[in-house]
């Protein structure tokens, strides 16, 4: 008797009303509201309706699992298993709206608060910090601070707000500020703010270390005034292109062997800078910087062929503001150039002889070792960035 064969099938799948979420992250965010004593800085700020605190451990949550959109929030916290999770009812969103209005409205008071249950509680061994700044891209219209500035998510028609963090440095990492200012504001006078809301934490002597956007006199000038010292990148200079002509490998230091990095140590009566070469750095921004002169070479030969075709000019090379009447005209060197020459130009224009170079400046005399390694750990507080 011959049986028929008949191909193998999965288990049809019947769509039900369970949720599966990571219980782990509830029970541990929880646990830290209640060790710290987190919940009465949230819910002094709201006595009436939803539990602020309740609420802000609910969002938290959801962001800490889904991380997706605020708009999206409401309907995963009004679900059975989390409202009784976090002893909720159900709710609108415009509660959760409201909330979160409520916490930025008083964002410095809650930060302080948030501040003396970490320093009152726990003895940190040090309070050396990294400081660092971003921005975020505003998606509404309303919020006063949106402002357009240099946009890190390569938005400039969008508004945006920059926002500061700070961190408790290397082995700690814990994070101890946050700052949030309009969008045009310049890393170099946001320093003022952030360094401003931790300071009175830091113990005398501690090491602030940031990155080059917030290097100015008048900041170096002020963590002195407050009895603390500075590690940060400064921005390279015509007097580093006078070094960088001079610079000659085998009367500098080889600070890294992995990386090729060598370095020299100028002393100063105020500071010590540590100006450094990197082979690796040096090959990685030539590549760049040899893609944007490809890339500019390709824009010039496009814009030659709406020359040439007498096309009518695309959108991308005009204006688009319909306030603002413009006759735009092209002019490219391509015809006087061979293909070559003209890329060849394009390279020449976009490398400067700075690749590679790079310099730290200290209050401390760190030998060129200690002051790149202590730099290179600020790297931490990127992870702490992009998570906010």
């Amino acid at each position: 008797m011959q049986t028929k064969k008949t191909s193998p099938r999965a288990i049809r799948i019947k769509p039900n009303e369970n949720i599966c979420f990571p219980i782990g992250t509830v029970i541990a965010l929880k646990e830290f509201f209640h060790t710290l004593e987190l919940e009465n800085i949230f819910r002094k700020h709201k006595q009436k309706g939803r539990d602020l605190s309740s609420l802000t451990k609910a969002l938290v949550s959801y962001k800490l699992t889904e991380n997706l959109s605020i708009s999206k929030a409401s309907k995963w916290i009004n679900r059975s298993p989390i409202l009784e999770l976090f002893e909720l009812v159900s709710f609108e969103d415009k509660t959760l709206y409201r909330a979160l209005d409520i916490i930025g409205e008083n964002r410095e008071e809650i930060m302080f608060d948030v501040q003396s249950c970490l320093f009152n509680r726990f003895d940190f061994e040090h309070t050396d910090v990294n400081i660092d700044w971003s921005s975020l891209i505003l998606w509404g219209k309303r919020t006063k601070i949106g402002k357009r500035g240099y946009s890190r998510d390569h938005r400039p028609d969008k508004k945006q707000l920059t926002f500061g963090v700070t961190e408790l440095s290397h082995p700690i990492n814990i994070p101890i500020g946050l700052t949030v200012q309009p969008g045009n504001i310049h890393d170099s006078d946001h320093f003022l703010h952030t360094f401003d809301q931790v300071k009175n934490w830091l113990k005398p002597g501690s090491r602030i270390v940031m990155d080059k956007g917030a290097y100015s006199k008048e900041n170096l000038d002020y963590i002195r005034f407050h009895s603390m010292r500075f590690l940060t990148a400064k921005k390279l200079n015509k007097s580093h292109d006078k070094l960088i002509k001079k610079f000659d490998l085998a009367r500098t230091e080889l600070v890294n062997e992995k990386d090729s990095v060598y370095g020299i140590k100028l002393e100063w009566p105020s500071r010590t800078d540590y100006f450094y070469f990197s082979e690796k750095l040096e090959h990685e921004q030539l590549e760049s910087k040899i893609r944007k002169a490809e890339k500019l070479f390709l824009q010039a030969k496009d814009m030659q062929d709406i020359i040439d075709n007498n096309k009518k000019i695309p959108k991308r090379y005009q204006i688009n503001n319909p306030l603002v009447d413009a006759k735009i005209v092209f002019q490219t060197k391509l015809t006087e150039l061979t293909d070559d020459e003209a890329l060849e130009l394009a390279k020449k224009a976009a490398i400067n002889g700075r690749e590679g170079f790079f310099c730290l400046t200290s209050s401390d005399n760190l030998t060129l070792k200690e002051a790149l390694e202590t730099y290179r750990m600020k790297d931490s507080i990127l992870t702490l960035r992009d998570v906010v």
